[in-house]
């Protein structure tokens, strides 16, 4: 019989970003990879880093999960030479962009450093760093980044397009090719490993987000707006559905309660996000407490039209029981019950037919929230979501 301590796995984690502040799916996903993973083993992170964030405060926060972690600083400089070798070597732009010699000789350093059993490398970001690594390893897609560039090709300027199709054929190619480097792959919905270009892709083990529901509960909060809509706003799939609330919704919304308040809440907002601001619709940027963006409306509405996975924004909302309504899109990988525990709209017709339906019938409005609360609470949360992952990497 193994005790505890043979049964602990040295796991190396390879991240594109930091994964402090949480203001991004990837990082909330990968925060709270390392943090389960290490009540049963040694963690060792390894995180790239292209942005100005407080390393001190990052350190702070995985230090408690961590034996060791290091930061590597890609410079402006160095991700533009990254983009250039990307571009002729036929790597998708996004691979390219994450990938610096430098940095695969510091990763090679803390690989013979730490002797892992496992490596773990969350997105085809990373991938290169230990493709040719004779050492038990696991691929998280979790996104399929080709599919979402395919359906940014449409809605994208004229002068993107020809560089979106270019990456769009070359994450086909890439996604197909890096599965059979990998000892197991893992992806974060059902509907998403079916779009992986790989003959194979039923092998890939669907590993679902969850939701910190100690900390994502209701809140007593002054309703100040009728909507609210959360995320990165620097997201393409997140600027889209901004524009699709302001210029579609609203003037539908208008007509009928003239004086409905939206909230647009989150990190970096792009500028066609701040073109949105008026008297109707508040664009707040960086918030201390997304919680307390969500309490403060009535509704929560994801009218998301492109992009993949499995959107925590909704999670996070169900969770603290605020009534939701999304797209069929975004649903198809939560998996809620339409009409019970989220309402689902195509049109802006009837994400408006919605609104006004949980706007004026409180009792309903109270049945989908409550509905939605237990649903999160019985399939969503993160000590669950990620022990099959952690069963994974053990059986390899």
């Amino acid at each position: 019989m193994q005790t505890q301590s043979e049964s602990r796995m040295n796991l190396l984690i390879i991240l594109p970003r930091i994964p402090y502040p949480l203001e991004k799916g990837d990082k909330l996903r990968a925060f709270n990879h390392v943090k389960y993973l290490s009540r049963n083993n040694d963690i060792h992170l390894v995180c790239l880093n292209d942005s100005k964030v407080s390393k001190q405060d990052a350190f702070q926060a995985v230090q408690p999960y961590v034996q060791s972690v290091r930061f590597i600083d890609l410079s402006l400089f160095c991700r533009i030479i990254n983009l250039i070798r990307a571009f002729f070597s036929g790597k998708p732009l996004q691979v390219g962009y994450f990938y610096s010699t430098r940095a695969h000789k510091e990763i090679k350093k803390f690989i013979r450093e730490s002797a892992p059993g496992h490596i773990f490398c969350q997105l085809v970001r990373t991938a290169e760093y230990a493709r040719y690594e004779k050492i038990p390893k696991t691929l998280d897609y979790q996104d399929v980044f080709s599919k979402g560039v395919e359906r940014r090709i449409k809605s994208s300027s004229w002068y993107k397009r020809p560089f979106l199709k270019m990456e769009y054929k070359r994450l086909l190619v890439y996604e197909n090719r890096i599965f059979d480097y990998f000892s197991n792959k893992v992806i974060i919905s059902k509907p998403d490993r079916e779009l992986i270009p790989h003959p194979e892709r039923e092998k890939i083990e669907v590993i679902i987000n969850g939701v910190d529901t100690d900390f994502f509960t209701p809140m007593d909060c002054e309703k100040k707006y009728d909507l609210v809509f959360t995320g990165n706003m620097a997201y393409p799939p997140n600027v889209n559905a901004v524009e699709f609330i302001a210029y579609r919704l609203m003037p539908l919304l208008k007509k009928r309660k003239p004086g409905i308040r939206v909230l647009i809440a989150g990190a970096t907002p792009d500028k066609r996000v701040k073109a949105v601001a008026s008297d109707n619709i508040k664009v707040s940027g960086w918030v201390d407490d997304i919680r307390e963006s969500y309490a403060s409306a009535r509704i929560f509405i994801a009218p998301m039209q492109i992009g993949t996975g499995l959107q925590n924004k909704l999670l996070e909302a169900m969770a603290m029981k605020i009534p939701s309504i999304t797209s069929p899109l975004a649903n198809k990988a939560l998996e809620a019950r339409p009409g019970e525990e989220i309402l689902i709209g195509e049109t802006a017709q009837e994400y408006a037919d919605h609104i006004f339906h949980l706007l004026e019938d409180g009792d309903f409005a109270e049945q989908i929230a409550s509905r939605a609360y237990h649903f999160v609470h019985n399939n969503y949360n993160w000590q669950s979501a990620t022990a099959p992952l952690e069963r994974i990497m053990k059986n390899t």
